[in-house]
C-alpha cells in the first residue's frame, strides 16, 4: 500500500508542475509557436536570456553585445543577433556592426529615438524592419535576418542580410534539352523566382508569400501574371495552401500531396519542372506558379494530360521535326503501357492473329518454358524495375555499369536457365526502354504501374481486357479535375482551336490564342499577318 500511495503522490505532483508550466506560458516552454504575442522586454539582458532560452543556448546563433557610439556623449547597449550560415557575414560586418560602432551616427540623438535613426538613416541595408513580438523576432532571425536589439527599448530591427552557401544555377539533371537555355532551378526560392523574373519582365508578374509549417515555417512563393491567369483558379491554390496544417515542408513533393484533386489516382494532376524556360511559358499560358523554399522543383496549375508530354525541345526546333518526335513520344508511351499485356493475350487466346512463321519460332521458344506467358511477364516486369531502382539508388559511377551489366547477365542467365523465352525478354526490354522516353517521371511511373493490371486482365480475357482496362483508364482520365479544369482539355471537353499544341504544334507564328480553360483573359498572344514571307521578285535590288 505504501508504494501505491508513494506512486499516485509522485503523479499527482507531476501533473501539478505541469499545470504551472501552461500557466507561465512560452517563457518556460522555450517554444516559438508558445511566443505569439508575446512582446520584447525593455532590457538588453533580459532579451538576451529570452533568446538563448527558447534557441536552446544553440552554437549557431551567435549574438554580439557592443556599445553603440563607443565615445560619444552617451553610449547605447546594443545586441546583434543573427543565426551563422543564414547570413552574409560581410554585409553584416560592413553595414551593421561598423554603422553601429561609428560614434559620429550617435551625436545629439535623443535615446528615445535611437530605434527610429538607426531604421532610416544608419543601418544601409536593403530591408529594415520593425520586430515588436517575439514570433516575428525568431521568424526573421531563422529566416536569414539580422536582429538588432537596444537597450531601453521594447522593439526591435530587421536587417535583410540573407545569404549563406547556396547551390550555384547549373545544367538541368532531369529535363535534358538539346536545344534552349541550360539553367535549372535551385534550392533558394529567391534564386528561382530571379530566374523567371528575368524572362517576364513584366510589372504584372505578381509573387505572394506565406510560411507554411508550424515547425519548419517554410517559405511558399504563389507567381502568376495578373491579368492573365484566371483569378478564380489562383483564389483556390491559395485557400488549399492556406488549410494546409501540418508540422513541415521540406519539398514541392509534399505540397503537391496536400494540395491535389485526387490523391487515389495514379495519375499526375500537378506539374512540376526544374526548368525556368518551362516555367515561364506556364506562366505565359495562364498558369500558376508554386515555388517551395529548398526545392529545385516548381509546381504549375492546372495541369493537362498532354502537358506531360510535351519537353522544351518542341518549341525550339523546327515544327515538322518536333511534331515527328513528339507523336513517337505519345506512341512509345502506349507501348510501355500495353506492349507486355498485348504479347500475353496474342500467345495465350489469340495466337491467329500472329504471322505463322511467327507463331512456330515462338512456340518452340517456349517449349521448354516451365511457366505460363503471365508469369513469364510479370518476373521479368518484376526483375527489371529491380534492376532500375538499383541503379537509381546506387552510386552514379557505378549505377549505370549495374543496371547495364545487370539487365545483359540476368537475361542472357533467365534464358539459358530456360525461365524465360528470348522474346519475352526482347518485350520486356523494348517496354523498359519505351518507358525512358516519356518526358515525365510522373507519368511514366504511371503506365508502369497500369502495365501490370493490364497484363492481369489480358492473361485472364485477352485483348477483350485490354481494350476494357484501356476504357477503363480513358473514362478515368475524363473524370479526373485539376484545380477545376478538365484534365483531358482540349480533347475532352473538345475545344477545336486550343489543337494547336496537343499530339503536334502549330508553328510559333500560330500561336495565336492561349488555353481557354486555363486563361480567360488577354487570350490574344500572336499578332496578325505574323507568317514569315520572302520578298516580292519585284522588291528585289539588282547585284
Amino acid at each position: 500500500m505504501a508504494l501505491w500511495s508513494a506512486f499516485f503522490n509522485k503523479l499527482s505532483k507531476n501533473k501539478q508542475r505541469k499545470a504551472n508550466g501552461m500557466k507561465n506560458g512560452a517563457v518556460r516552454s522555450g517554444r516559438a509557436d508558445d511566443l505569439e504575442k508575446k512582446y520584447l522586454d525593455k532590457r538588453l539582458e533580459a532579451n538576451i536570456q529570452m533568446i538563448k532560452e527558447t534557441t536552446g543556448n544553440s552554437s549557431d546563433i551567435i549574438i554580439r553585445v557592443l556599445e553603440a557610439g563607443k565615445g560619444s556623449h552617451f553610449p547605447i547597449q546594443a545586441a546583434v543577433v543573427m543565426a551563422d550560415g543564414l547570413t552574409d557575414n560581410a554585409t553584416v560586418s560592413d553595414f551593421i556592426i561598423e554603422s553601429l560602432l561609428n560614434e559620429q551616427h550617435f551625436e545629439d540623438i535623443p535615446k528615445e529615438k535611437v530605434l527610429t535613426v538607426l531604421e532610416k538613416k544608419i543601418l544601409s541595408v536593403t530591408n529594415v524592419k520593425v520586430i515588436k513580438e517575439w514570433n516575428e523576432l525568431f521568424n526573421s532571425l531563422l529566416s536569414g535576418e539580422t536582429v538588432v536589439l537596444v537597450d531601453g527599448t521594447d522593439q526591435a530591427l530587421g536587417a535583410g542580410t540573407r545569404g549563406g552557401k547556396t547551390r550555384n544555377v547549373t545544367d538541368p539533371n532531369t529535363e535534358v534539352s538539346i536545344r534552349g537555355p541550360k539553367e535549372s532551378f535551385t534550392e533558394s526560392i529567391r534564386d528561382n523566382t530571379a530566374l523567371i523574373r528575368r524572362r517576364i519582365c513584366n510589372p504584372n508578374l505578381w509573387l505572394e508569400s506565406m510560411k507554411i509549417g508550424k515547425e519548419t515555417k517554410t517559405n511558399v512563393g504563389i507567381m502568376y501574371i495578373k491579368g492573365i491567369a484566371n483569378d478564380e483558379i489562383v483564389e483556390e491554390v491559395k485557400t488549399r495552401l492556406r488549410r494546409i496544417d501540418t508540422d513541415s515542408i521540406l519539398d514541392s513533393g509534399i505540397i503537391e500531396q496536400f494540395i491535389e484533386d485526387e490523391t487515389y489516382s495514379v495519375f499526375p494532376t500537378i506539374f512540376y519542372s526544374e526548368r525556368p524556360d518551362t516555367i515561364s511559358s506556364n506562366l505565359l499560358e495562364g498558369r500558376i506558379a508554386i515555388f517551395i523554399d529548398g526545392s529545385p522543383f516548381v509546381l504549375t496549375v492546372p495541369a493537362l494530360f498532354i502537358e506531360f508530354f510535351q519537353t522544351a525541345d518542341d518549341y525550339y526546333t523546327r515544327v515538322d521535326i518536333s511534331n515527328a518526335i513528339r507523336m513517337l513520344r505519345i506512341l512509345v508511351f502506349f507501348v510501355s503501357m500495353i506492349a507486355p499485356a498485348t504479347y500475353v493475350a496474342l500467345t495465350n487466346f489469340h495466337q491467329e492473329m500472329i504471322p505463322t512463321q511467327l507463331i512456330i519460332t515462338i512456340a518452340a521458344q517456349r517449349e521448354a518454358i516451365p511457366f505460363p506467358a503471365i508469369v513469364e511477364a510479370v518476373l521479368m516486369e518484376l526483375t527489371f524495375e529491380i534492376l532500375r531502382e538499383a541503379g537509381l539508388r546506387l552510386p552514379k559511377t557505378i549505377g549505370q555499369a549495374v543496371s547495364i551489366v545487370g539487365a545483359l547477365v540476368i537475361g542472357q542467365s533467365a534464358v539459358q536457365a530456360g525461365l524465360v523465352s528470348p522474346m519475352m525478354v526482347m518485350v520486356v526490354a523494348l517496354t523498359g526502354i519505351a518507358s525512358f522516353a516519356t518526358p515525365s517521371f510522373s507519368i511514366a511511373i504511371s503506365a508502369r504501374l497500369i502495365r501490370f493490371a493490364l497484363m492481369i486482365i489480358s492473361s485472364i480475357i485477352g485483348i477483350y481486357g485490354i481494350i476494357i482496362g484501356v476504357m477503363f483508364i480513358t473514362i478515368h482520365l475524363c473524370s479526373l479535375r485539376s484545380f477545376g479544369v478538365p484534365y483531358m482539355a482540349p480533347f475532352a471537353p473538345l475545344i477545336v482551336k486550343n489543337l494547336g499544341d496537343t499530339v503536334i504544334r502549330m508553328p510559333a507564328w500560330k500561336k495565336d490564342i492561349r488555353p481557354k480553360l486555363i486563361s480567360q483573359n488577354n487570350i490574344e498572344r500572336t499578332g496578325q499577318d505574323q507568317r514569315p514571307k520572302p520578298p516580292d521578285k519585284k522588291d528585289e535590288q539588282p547585284r
